[in-house]
This record gives C-alpha cells, sequence and structure tokens, in this order.
C-alpha cells in the first residue's frame, strides 16, 4: 500500500518546456517503486505547459503544479528553494524538465539509503539528443562505492561528476542549506560541495540511471553558447566554492592549483586575488602569478605554438 506521505519527493522546476515535459512526467510514472510525489514549479513560463500537462495532472494526484512565488528568485535555484521548502518526503531528487529516468532509477537508489547508512545515493548520467531511444540496461549486477569527505577533491575537479540530477537525498543533508539563488549556473556544484564538506557520506552506484537531454536552449548549452550571465554565475560559484574549501581547511595543493589556472581561463582578476591571498606561497611565486596572469593574453598564442610543435 502507497502511504500518505510518499517517501521520496521529487522536485522539478520547469520553463518552457511544453514540448518535453510530458515524455519526462511519463517516465517518473513508470518507476517501478510507485511511493513518491513529484513538485512541478513553474519559473514563470510564457508557453503552454499547463494544457499539455493538465490531463495527467488530474489522472495522477501525486503530480502537483505550483507557479514558483514571488518571493523566491526567478530561476532554477529559487524554484529548487521552493520545492526543498515545501517538500514531505525523506528524500529528494532534483529533475529536469527534459530528462528520462530509468525505470529503476527510484528502486535502485533508494533502496541503498533505506539500509541507513548513507546520506545521498549518487547514480550514473548519460547525455542525448533528440530523440530518445528506450533501450534501458536492466543487468542486476552493480557494484557499488563509498563517496565521503574524503574525495572532495574528485569531486571539484569533476572527475566524479556531481550534477543535479544524479543524486538521491536525504532530505537532512539540506538543514540549514539551500541553493544561492543568484547563481545562474553552477548552483548545484556549489551546493553539493558545501554538502559533502560537512562529512555527509554518500554510495556511488555504478549504473546509468538518467538520461539528461543536451539542446541549445538548456542552461549548459547558453553556457557553452558564451552567455554571459551563466558564465559570471560560474565564476562567482568557483569563488564560494574555494571559500568554502578554505573555511573547512579541504584546500589541497592540487586543488589550488586547480583553482589558479581556472582564474586565468576566467580572466578573473577577483579570483586570483583571492587564491594567492589564501595559499601559501612565497611572496615571489605570488608575484610570478600575478605578472603571468597579466601578462597571459599576449604570451598565450606562444604557449599555443610551443604546444603544438611538441605535439609534431
Amino acid at each position: 500500500m502507497i502511504r500518505n506521505i510518499p517517501e521520496v519527493t521529487i522536485i522539478m522546476a520547469t520553463y518552457n518546456r511544453a514540448h518535453f515535459i510530458l515524455e519526462t512526467l511519463k517516465s517518473i510514472q513508470k518507476q517501478s517503486f510507485q511511493n513518491w510525489n513529484c513538485l512541478i514549479i513553474d519559473d514563470g513560463g510564457s508557453d503552454n505547459t499547463f494544457d499539455v500537462i493538465e490531463p495527467i495532472l488530474n489522472a495522477d494526484t501525486r503530480l502537483k503544479y505550483q507557479q514558483r512565488p514571488k518571493n523566491y528568485n526567478k530561476g532554477l535555484p529559487g524554484c529548487r528553494n521552493y520545492g526543498l521548502d515545501i517538500a514531505t518526503g525523506e528524500y529528494i531528487l532534483f529533475f529536469d524538465d527534459d530528462d528520462i529516468a530509468h525505470p529503476e532509477l527510484l528502486a535502485i537508489s533508494h533502496s541503498e539509503l533505506s539500509k541507513g547508512e548513507f546520506d545521498f545515493s549518487r547514480f550514473k548520467r548519460e547525455t542525448f539528443q533528440g530523440e530518445f531511444f528506450y533501450n534501458f540496461d536492466n543487468n542486476a549486477n552493480i557494484t557499488r562505492e563509498y563517496l565521503g569527505v574524503e574525495k572532495i577533491e574528485k569531486v571539484v575537479l569533476n572527475e566524479i561528476p556531481f550534477n543535479s540530477c544524479q543524486i538521491l537525498w536525504n532530505r537532512r543533508c539540506f538543514e540549514n542549506k539551500r541553493f544561492k539563488e543568484d547563481l545562474m549556473y553552477a548552483e548545484e556544484w556549489e551546493l553539493y560541495s558545501r554538502i559533502l564538506s560537512d562529512n555527509s557520506k554518500g554510495v556511488l552506484i555504478n549504473k546509468i540511471l538518467m538520461y539528461g537531454r543536451k539542446h541549445a536552449n538548456s542552461n549548459t548549452g547558453e553556457y557553452m553558447s558564451g552567455n554571459q550571465i551563466r558564465i559570471q554565475s560560474h565564476i562567482e560559484a568557483y569563488i564560494l566554492v574555494f571559500k568554502n574549501l578554505v573555511t573547512k581547511d579541504l584546500i589541497t595543493q592540487n586543488l589550488l592549483k586547480h583553482f589558479l589556472q581556472m582564474s586565468f581561463y576566467f580572466r578573473s582578476t577577483r579570483m586570483i586575488k583571492l587564491v594567492l591571498k589564501k595559499s601559501n606561497y612565497s611572496s615571489t611565486r605570488k608575484q610570478l602569478y600575478r605578472a603571468g596572469f597579466y601578462f597571459y593574453p599576449l604570451i598565450r598564442p606562444l604557449f599555443i605554438i610551443k604546444g603544438k610543435i611538441i605535439d609534431a
């Protein structure tokens, strides 16, 4: 029997996805684990999303559609924070409005958390373009790994991707923690690194259970196209992550090098000043980095030419 209070609350922000969202919701309905509800938070879209999904809303009371209240900022973080504030499930899953879920996603990830050993279960996510072909891997042989704060370097370096829609969370992970609503890119990476830095313990499920749709109008698509709002948010997320790691004494030399490299990549004066200030480098080495930062646009072509010569 399905309880009145669901064990899993799925939080789905949506914005002008009438052409994708119905397929996404149907993939949620096809879950073998049925004790869930889904909060669909509309971010003020102007298309006919509600008209498209109204029949499925009427037929399945587990699907709840609401507009984002004005006291939450417009954007994905504001919608997700509102969802967190009204969620009733013991476990939380964020879902994009154009993704497709493996039918066993909730069953497998919930099974891991219900043992009481972990705060989150992270599964693999694969991307696709165009039409989705429903050819799921149903192999029951699944390997698992432990993920704790000692692996935070791999998370920050994206060696262990921590995307928003590939983790089932125990809701206690979000006690006193929310998305930064002024971030329009990498907001999940910033929040999740904070959660992991507080010694949350997780399990890595080595199986693809989520499929993310790639298209030009997604946040990532806009970022790759040079959208400055997304890029500036990425820089701000990097700064916030760095500050948190410094506070928790989790900055390794490898991470310090990475943040310096990203300062060069983004051409962020604010970022390189912060990183050098918090480093244990000698004053001479800091001066060399500052000089390299300011002259990098001039000397970068030399590095490219040198690289080509070495490759040849």
